[in-house]
């Protein structure tokens, strides 16, 4: 600020002088309490109140521009919103971060411990949600009309603890204080219908008609979320929906004299929106589960539908004025219920109605694992939404005529390609219902595009190529830089200005800096406070101290198989294993950190957690092994945990099996961050390879194509075992309890899976190579000067990875969308 005119002084201090007024006003008139006596919760709540304010002075001014323009418009549909913590980065989009900052200290107060208050809305899994918020951002930043559609989860991503070496499950009431950011939109409710039956009648003109009756309904009820752009007028939406029973009770049920019957009649019709993805692995889990999805669809069609009707547009207009985006395929369901609403409703013919519903939605597929991808049983379905089955058979048998037609005689396709699976029970494949029902299927990293295109959806492609297309991820600057870590943002800005934070490829410039000694020290500072802040952290949630001199080794994701935190940890024993031997010459110290949830009903990704945990409490302990190596499993990984991870990482593991991973976008984040990457020819690590030179980041393993003929010519682990002495020794440690002296068989799965069964993970394939390049890693950080030079130009060189790219892309060559600026 020192070189600032005398006017913008003092506008400056005007508007510090307006943010204390309002949030004095706040404390006072919405938190109802005096300074003296206010508690942290209300310091939080008053300063997010105030902001607020200046959020919904630029959101209903955005909301009128677009009503007035009636533009087309984008209309997200997620399942999943990953969003952590909302103060800060609006205070960064709103461009008040720094005025706010010296508010409060004028205050007496730190915005950085009020904003540590803050809970996290973990209403995701992991990238996915995740991906949907960084959407959510650029959309605002491009100052696109957009509006992001998902679920008021009242118990978000569980709450992980770990006891006795093991994961535990906790409910994660984000809500018990409320949220200051959400609007409740009492005044506008929906209603979605389940069960019931269907009537069919013919009309005056013979057609047949179907009517769905006697349905069990729900009430959809919005609560909409200002999602700022960077640095624009622009203020747009993210409605999420809470399910209530129709009234308080059945009447007709408490007059009978069943109180309790009626309260739970009402509480099974808000457990609808009660918990983020209950455990599927059973029937009653897997019914809630295509509730949720069926309730979010409806409710959102029908507030897309109203919002049409009130802007002077036909229904027959829908695809002219919206394109909706199906993230993955868990609201794919939208697909036959436009069809319902067109058919049943507006009496529309079949080809009319597909004509539109296939204009007007897009889907993203996450996958290419075969067993992810959903597939509901036909009597589930029946059971729940009769109507929609009806229509879905309908539309695969006019798909299947169409095959027919194509590829005439070619039966093995036409089951192949069929959206019902045959079996007992039939199943309904949604990811076959969404290629069918939308006009665009894009992948989302080249090599994942490629493996639909040419793997699980070849039929498909060879049918419509038209329709698949690549849309490689990224991530915000806006949070994964400049709010996570704000030493390097202020380096970065330093040198180049701060116009990276709307275009990332500014960092281009940081090129001129590499070979800058001086520079290089400063970088290296400021990694070294990064690190020391890490370590304070973990300090805080494990109680273990460690070395910042150390390589601060890093794989924060969620734990499943193919991610191989196993091979990771399999490294750790190698080191472990090396140093009680006394094999230390080469030996660079250690810190390895993991952090990342098991989904509840995953029963060898808790054991893998397992694992590493008992594996830890051995190293850690170990006196003889000191400061050469620590272990740690950082509990209830979070977003805003992940925004203290970042900053602090040397080394970023992202091994998991080649073809296994779509994109990942933790890799892009670590990368952003100064880290460099240990990982596969996989997912985006492939384009951040080719960004960054092959020289500046490591790569290891088997290829997808390599990993092919491996399978065709036979993988035998044993091989693998017999051959490599120091693989050998930690399979028959973890065979023998070695890990688990008190429950020796404790980890027997783990040695079966690896050793007697398929193997599909390649763990012990990949084993060797990657213990390989680590001692590369141990070399290559010994050069501290070359080891940060690289990790410059990983910065300087991840201008691609933007979240703002990838939006630009949807809208230009997918939504057809064009920025609307508010005014």
């Amino acid at each position: 600020m020192k070189d600032l005119t005398q006017n913008n002084r003092l506008q400056i201090d005007e508007r510090i002088n307006q943010i204390q007024e309002a949030f004095e006003q706040r404390m006072a008139l919405s938190i109802a309490h005096d300074m003296k006596f206010s508690s942290a919760l209300d310091r939080f709540r008053a300063l997010a109140f105030a902001i607020r304010d200046e959020l919904i002075k630029k959101w209903l001014k955005t909301q009128d521009s677009y009503y007035r323009k009636n533009p087309k418009r984008i209309y997200y549909f997620s399942l999943e919103y990953l969003i952590g913590r909302t103060l800060s980065n609006a205070l960064i989009n709103l461009d008040l971060a720094d005025v706010v900052e010296k508010a409060m200290d004028n205050l007496g107060y730190s915005l950085e411990d009020i904003s540590e208050i803050e809970g996290d809305a973990g209403l995701g899994n992991g990238g996915l949600g995740r991906l949907a918020a960084c959407f959510l951002d650029s959309m605002a930043t491009l100052e696109l009309p957009a509006f992001g559609y998902g679920i008021r989860y009242e118990f978000g991503m569980f709450e992980q603890k770990i006891e006795k070496l093991r994961q535990q499950e906790y409910p994660d009431n984000w809500l018990r204080f409320g949220t200051p950011w959400e609007i409740a939109r009492t005044e506008k409710r929906y209603r979605v219908h389940f069960g019931g039956k269907i009537n069919s009648y013919r009309d005056k003109d013979g057609h047949t008609h179907s009517k769905w009756v006697d349905t069990d309904t729900v009430i959809a009820m919005g609560y909409d979320i200002p999602i700022p752009g960077y640095k624009t007028e622009t203020v747009n939406t993210l409605k999420l929906w809470a399910a209530s029973s129709t009234r308080e009770f059945n009447l007709q049920t408490f007059n009978a004299g069943d109180y309790i019957g009626a309260i739970i009649n009402k509480s099974q019709s808000e457990t609808i929106s009660k918990v983020l993805y209950p455990n599927d692995n059973n029937y009653e889990g897997k019914e809630l589960r295509l509730k949720q999805q069926y309730f979010m669809v409806s409710a959102s069609l029908q507030d897309i539908l109203d919002r049409l009707s009130k802007s002077g547009n036909t229904i027959s207009e829908l695809p002219e004025k919206a394109a909706i985006q199906l993230n993955d395929t868990h609201p794919s369901i939208a697909i036959p219920e436009l069809m319902r609403i067109l058919l049943d409703e507006n009496g529309m013919s079949w080809d009319e109605a597909w004509g539109i519903t296939t204009r007007t939605f897009a889907y993203t597929n996450h996958t290419v694992l075969p067993e992810a991808l959903e597939a509901w049983p036909v009597p589930l379905i029946e059971s729940v939404l009769p109507r929609h089955l009806q229509i879905i058979f309908e539309i695969n048998q006019r798909f299947l005529d169409l095959v027919a037609a194509i590829f005439p005689g070619d039966f093995d396709r036409r089951a192949r390609m069929s959206i019902i699976e045959e079996g007992e029970p039939q199943n309904v494949r949604m990811a076959h219902l969404a290629i069918v029902g939308t006009f665009s299927v894009n992948g989302v990293a080249e090599l994942h595009s490629r493996l639909l295109r040419e793997g699980i959806f070849r039929d498909f492609f060879e049918m419509f190529p038209e329709r698949f297309n690549n849309k490689t991820n990224g991530i915000t600057p806006r949070r994964w830089l400049r709010q996570a870590n704000p030493a390097l943002s202020r380096l970065i800005t330093s040198k180049i200005g701060d116009a990276w934070t709307k275009d990332l490829f500014e960092l281009k410039k940081l090129e001129t800096f590499a070979d800058d000694e001086a520079f290089i020290e400063e970088w290296q500072g400021v990694k070294k406070q990064n690190k020391e802040r890490l370590a304070e952290i973990i300090w805080n949630h494990c109680h273990i101290r460690v070395d910042t001199d150390s390589i601060f080794d890093v794989q924060i994701k969620r734990i499943h198989e193919y991610k191989r935190q196993l091979l990771n940890i399999f490294h750790v024993i190698t080191l472990y294993n090396r140093i009680k031997a006394g094999h230390t010459e080469n030996l660079v110290p250690r810190t390895v950190i993991f952090s990342g949830k098991a989904p509840p009903g995953y029963y060898m990704a808790k054991k893998i957690i397992h694992l590493i945990c008992s594996v830890a409490n051995l190293v850690n302990r170990d006196r003889s092994i000191g400061n050469l190596l620590k272990v740690i499993f950082m509990p209830n990984y979070s977003v805003s945990l992940a925004e203290r991870i970042f900053p602090g990482s040397d080394l970023s593991e992202q091994i998991s099996t080649a073809g296994m991973e779509a994109s990942g976008t933790g890799n892009m984040k670590f990368a952003l961050n100064g880290a460099l990457t240990l990982g596969t020819l996989d997912g985006a690590n492939i384009e951040i390879l080719e960004e960054v030179g092959e020289e500046n980041i490591f790569i290891f393993g088997n290829t997808a194509e390599e990993l092919i003929r491996i399978k065709k010519a036979g993988y035998v682990p044993a091989e693998y075992y017999d051959k490599d002495p120091e693989l050998r020794q930690i399979i028959d440690q973890i065979r023998s309890g070695f890990f688990s002296p008190n429950d020796p068989t404790t980890f027997m799965p783990i040695f079966n899976a690896l050793y007697k069964g398929t193997g599909r993970y390649y763990i012990m394939a990949d084993y060797r190579d990657y213990i390989t390049c680590q001692e590369r890693i141990s070399g290559a950080f010994q050069d501290q000067i070359d080891w940060h030079r690289k990790a410059i130009l990983n910065v300087a060189r991840m201008g691609k990875f933007s979240t703002d790219r990838v939006i630009d892309e949807y809208s230009r060559e997918i939504w057809r969308v064009k920025p609307c600026p508010v005014g």
